[in-house]
């Protein structure tokens, strides 16, 4: 079975699309109300060929179950300032409606072996296409600022490494991990300083315009 990719991927494209605006919206609406945002920026992404195709090969996925077995194929990352931003983001995903909730993964407390840290959940959204609704899975990763770094460097060293780190550099990662998480600790600590003083600030910007 070969898959006419351009079609295949369309209403991956179209689920990317509307989560971002509806992510991207929320933060929006807590900025409206003078409230501090759990969200701090939303990015996302639709795998590329290559990539899914490597991936069909390296877990024996087949094109027919490639829907219900590859749950990455669209991506979203929500990245917040605060670790405790994280759960009130997952909690606010729980509640909605019109995304479905179906695996979750917290690998912030439960870090990898390899020192990364994220929230990860796997939902099932609905698509409208001109034949009517389609349900497919997303992958939504959510992270502070200091991982979402941390993940960045070490997305970029897998291209050079595949994955296989000379010793010395998966200590320096480690150590980096360590510090980063440090760093998300630390910052909680003044965390409602933080948030008033962006309260401060959205008000005077409003007073500004008006």
């Amino acid at each position: 079975m070969k898959l006419d990719w351009d079609n295949f991927l369309w209403p991956y494209e179209v689920t990317v699309r509307e989560l971002k605006t509806k992510f991207r919206s929320l933060r929006q609406s807590f900025l409206v109300e003078g409230e501090h945002s759990p969200i701090e920026f939303v990015v996302g992404r639709v795998k590329n060929v290559d990539s899914i195709e490597e991936k069909m090969s390296r877990r024996v996925i087949q094109p027919d179950v490639i829907e219900t077995d590859m749950q990455d194929i669209a991506g979203i990352r929500i990245v917040c300032q605060f670790v405790d931003d994280i759960y009130r983001v997952v909690d606010l995903i729980h509640a909605r409606t019109d995304m479905e909730v179906l695996e979750e993964r917290d690998y912030v407390q439960n870090a990898k072996p390899s020192g990364y840290r994220s929230y990860h959940l796997v939902i099932r959204y609905t698509v409208y296409l001109p034949s009517g609704p389609k349900q497919l899975l997303a992958e939504i990763q959510v992270r502070t600022l200091a991982m979402n770094f941390w993940a960045t460097v070490e997305h970029t060293l897998n291209y050079k490494y595949q994955g296989v780190y000379p010793d010395d550099i998966s200590a320096r990662l480690k150590s980096a991990a360590t510090a980063a998480y440090q760093l998300d600790e630390e910052m909680s600590t003044i965390k409602d300083e933080v948030r008033d003083a962006q309260k401060v600030f959205t008000q005077n910007k409003g007073k500004e315009k008006s």
